[in-house]
């Protein structure tokens, strides 16, 4: 073989090693730990802020705005200390994620939805109806 062919073919070989490393996983770097850290104590504080300085009128509108925030949270976790990506693990680890989230969304939906029918129809609608009960 000769010199040239065999520098390719190392060359081809390391191209292919470096691609496969990690298995597609991103590496962190501090400086990527230290911005999800500062992200999520920023969106740790603001709620805290808004309850404690009653920023809003009515506690419906905090809830939602906390809710969100929440939201925004657990995305700078999966990405920042979580390092999940579409690429990670060749998708599998956010196919895992969806299939884990539409089961969170179905239980808590229905778990609602029959607490809200059980209340409905369990309960009496006028406080003279609970003397009338056994």
């Amino acid at each position: 073989m000769s010199s040239a062919h065999v520098e390719a073919h190392q060359s081809h070989h390391d191209h292919h090693d470096h691609h496969d490393e990690g298995g597609g996983a991103p590496h962190s770097t501090l400086k990527g730990y230290l911005t999800g850290f500062v992200l999520a104590v920023i969106l740790t504080a603001i709620p805290f802020w808004l309850v404690m300085g009653k920023v809003f009128g009515t506690s419906a509108t905090t809830a939602i705005v906390i809710l969100a925030i929440g939201v925004v949270q657990i995305v700078v976790h999966m990405i920042y200390f979580l390092h999940m990506n579409g690429k990670a693990e060749g998708g599998w680890t956010m196919l895992a994620l969806l299939f884990t989230l539409v089961l969170v969304v179905i239980t808590l939906s229905g778990s609602l939805w029959v607490m809200y029918h059980l209340n409905h129809n369990m309960m009496p609608t006028e406080m003279h109806d609970m003397r009338n009960m056994p």
